[in-house]
């Protein structure tokens, strides 16, 4: 050791001491320091906080892997890859569960391809966010109070604690449902048909699901039009597509209290009686029409006739099959399914549509005011006034994007009016029955049905609120006055 250094009086040897930065470089580093403190904030305040916003986020992402998925050269038979119009429209469609598309599928994609679809179908079906949640629950056994937050307010639950009670009944009933529904099918396939095994029981899977998820997918050029007089395939199909459209708070409460309709909610009792009525009328209505048509029923027996009609008065309000060539009905059945279509189902569910209980709520304060009565009674219950507002507000945005869709595709296409309306009520209410316009419309027309299938999926409502990023709460209110109505 040197110790000259230490000697008293001896100098420390000095460090060089470097020359500042200029003003605009360290201004720029306090910049840089400054952003990147303030980072997680300005992260924190952008990403979305309202359930709905994330449900929305959550439908929107799964389109995106979706649409990577299908442009893959591997989804699509022969050379080349599926264009990105072209992917996104399948995928929109099918985490939407809507049916509508504009390439073939058993042609265009390949196994790899279908499986995808498939799997979107599965997911879109159940939830993007109550999936999720789900797959939570099996991992961690344990739900945080966001994931409780977002799948209570994709299946409607009442509250957080029963979220991941709500979400294991709806995996165990889909599970049932879609696994009967399929074994069903393949036995037929494979005894009616001469399927080989592994075609049988794919088939009967991927029709199973499409089904029960009221997707409308097939895996035949015609849709189900070869099977128009095999009740083993039509009716087991229907059966899959009403369950599903009855919406599991339903399925949940029949489970629950099949022997006592007395403790039977409003919402079970107007999903069921509406189901039931609605199934009745659109059978009569659409055999009437179509039974002297030579394009439909015509040249089907008498009891062909009736079972067609009421699979197409099924398919009509919730999924997007046909047993008979829609192109060819009359233009009062498009009508007539028109509205059919825009009913929908039951809420919470796998169907789309505005839903029954919409409908049967607009219709009991139709007749209330008509009565002359001060409150809306169902089935004994006083209804809420709130439930009024959430009714008409549905109704009158939906009205409002139909009709908007409508004008802009007859401004762009040159089908006719009654063809683009049964196509736009078709894709916002996820039906995805077509008169056949869809592949044949432009870029812009085809992104417009893939919009309405956006909205339909997630509701008008929900998509307003996740776009409304601030609340703004009223402390006043203004004196009460009323317009001459009528």
């Amino acid at each position: 050791m040197h110790l000259k250094a230490y000697q008293r009086g001896t100098p420390t040897p000095r460090r060089k001491i470097k020359p500042s930065p200029p003003s605009s470089v360290r201004n720029a580093t306090n910049d840089a320091g400054t952003w990147l403190r303030a980072l997680p904030h300005l992260v924190r305040r952008a990403a979305p906080r309202h359930p709905a916003q994330l449900i929305v986020l959550g439908f929107a992402l799964a389109i995106a892997v979706g649409t990577g998925l299908l442009m893959l050269p591997a989804a699509k038979a022969g050379a080349g890859a599926a264009s990105p119009l072209e992917a996104l429209f399948t995928a929109t469609s099918a985490v939407c569960v809507t049916g509508l598309i504009t390439v073939d599928t058993p042609v265009f994609w390949t196994g790899f391809g279908q499986a995808v679809i498939l799997v979107l179908i599965q997911v879109g079906g159940f939830g993007v966010m109550s999936f999720g949640t789900l797959l939570g629950v099996f991992a961690a056994r344990r739900l945080g109070l966001r994931s409780r937050m977002l799948a209570a307010a994709e299946t409607k639950s009442v509250g957080f604690g029963d979220v991941r009670r709500v979400l294991l009944g709806v995996f165990l009933i889909t599970l049932t449902v879609e696994g009967t529904l399929a074994g069903i099918l393949t036995l037929r396939f494979l005894a009616g048909y001469g399927y080989p095994p592994g075609e049988a029981i794919w088939h009967g899977v991927f029709h199973a699901v499409s089904a029960f998820n009221n997707a409308g997918f097939a895996l035949y050029s015609d849709n189900l039009m070869g099977f128009a007089r095999d009740p083993w395939v039509i009716l087991p199909i229907a059966a899959g597509v009403i369950i599903g459209g009855l919406g599991f708070p339903v399925l949940f409460e029949l489970r629950r209290q099949y022997r006592r309709p007395v403790f039977w909610s409003m919402n079970t009792k107007l999903v069921l009686v509406g189901t039931a009525l609605l199934l009745v009328l659109g059978t009569a209505f659409l055999t009437a029409v179509e039974w002297t048509n030579s394009a439909t029923l015509d040249g089907l027996a008498p009891a062909e006739r009736l079972m067609n009609g009421f699979f197409q008065s099924v398919i009509t309000r919730t999924a997007g099959f046909n047993s008979i060539d829609i192109g060819q009905m009359h233009p009062v059945s498009w009508m007539g399914m028109d509205i059919l279509m825009f009913i929908g189902a039951g809420p919470a569910g796998t169907a789309g549509g505005l839903k029954i209980t919409t409908f049967a709520v607009l219709f009991f304060i139709l007749s209330t005011e008509l009565r002359g009565g001060t409150a809306v009674n169902i089935f004994g219950k006083r209804l809420s006034r709130a439930v009024h507002r959430q009714a008409i507000t549905v109704v009158l945005l939906a009205i409002a994007v139909v009709t908007a869709a409508t004008m802009f595709l007859m401004l762009i296409t040159d089908f006719g009016q009654e063809r683009i309306l049964f196509e736009v009520v078709s894709a916002f209410a996820t039906v995805g029955m077509s008169t056949g316009i869809t592949a044949g419309m432009p870029p812009a027309g085809q992104v417009v049905l893939i919009l309405l299938m956006f909205i339909g999926r997630l509701g008008p409502v929900t998509l307003g609120t996740a776009l409304a990023v601030r609340s703004r709460p009223i402390m006043y209110e203004y004196p009460k006055e009323r317009p001459l109505i009528g």
